[in-house]
């Protein structure tokens, strides 16, 4: 249970970034209304946490707008995009590139100021940033707190029901599968290349919001309630940051066959008065 403001934590006046796909999710406004980082955010500022949302970036001094991203972002970008050859095909891609950098600049900026990140990675959306964004962290030796739920597509299992008498039509989802390709991961087992990269001790398998909707007042039902309802996570992430305000977490030792403090979690003791927790929308009023 979040703390009472006069009981300071360890995650008091922390920074965390909170790294996901965005351009390739069902619906960009569900995503940036009612998606996971509202909550998040909203749980973190109870604990005094600043936190970096990429969907409301911080304004720059003197820079007005600068990397801001809506739902509408990249639309015009790839309405341009080319692969002519020549002078007109090399100066569009250029423009491109140079449109897109604000974006990419601020938001591994907001990773650099950060203490921590949280990365949101099921394996069936396709992103780029994001791995960008969690290999920044990690070079930096920022802990990375990774949630990878399990993937499936009960829509998909009717269908073939349906199909079953249909050998035309079932031949043709068969193709389909392959050709997206459809890849169920029930398990939540995150992509290996992560595993060496963030280590064992900071993957997680889902938010765990439902202990908390009553509450924190999340009224609204939105897709991850009722993917957890169904697959509640057995290592849920909100539990975990509770336990974090209160003690650092230790990472797993293979030579030593023991957990072991991990030293990437600096959180700096900085004093400081009246210290509240908010989401970053802006720098300036």
């Amino acid at each position: 249970m979040p703390r009472s403001n006069n009981k300071l934590g360890l995650l008091q006046g922390a920074r965390v970034y909170l790294s996901g796909p965005m351009d390739f999710v069902a619906s960009r406004a569900t995503e940036k209304d009612s998606g996971w980082r509202n909550r998040v955010s909203e749980f973190l500022q109870k604990f005094d946490v600043t936190v970096f949302n990429p969907w409301f970036k911080p304004e720059v001094r003197g820079l007005n707008e600068y990397g801001r991203e809506d739902v509408k972002s990249g639309g015009r970008i790839k309405k341009r995009w080319t692969y002519a050859g020549g002078k007109p095909g090399a100066r569009t891609r250029a423009w491109c590139a140079k449109e897109f950098w604000e974006t990419l600049h601020i938001d591994l900026r907001m990773v650099d100021t950060s203490d921590f990140t949280i990365s949101y990675c099921p394996t069936n959306i396709y992103s780029v940033g994001t791995p960008h964004e969690i290999i920044t962290a990690t070079t930096q030796h920022k802990p990375v707190l990774f949630v990878s739920p399990p993937v499936v597509f009960p829509t998909l299992h009717e269908l073939r029901r349906h199909l079953a008498g249909d050998a035309i039509g079932s031949k043709l989802l068969k193709q389909l599968e392959q050709e997206i390709p459809i890849k169920e991961n029930l398990r939540g087992v995150p992509s290996l290349w992560y595993l060496p990269l963030i280590g064992g001790e900071s993957f997680f398998d889902g938010f765990g919001f439902a202990p908390y909707r009553k509450r924190f007042g999340w009224r609204e039902e939105i897709l991850i309630d009722r993917h957890e309802m169904e697959f509640p996570p057995r290592r849920p992430l909100l539990p975990f940051l509770e336990k974090l305000d209160q003690k650092l977490p230790k990472k797993w030792d293979g030579k030593l066959d023991r957990f072991v403090h991990d030293d990437d979690w600096l959180l700096w003791d900085i004093p400081t008065n009246h210290v509240k927790g908010k989401q970053v929308k802006s720098v300036r009023k």
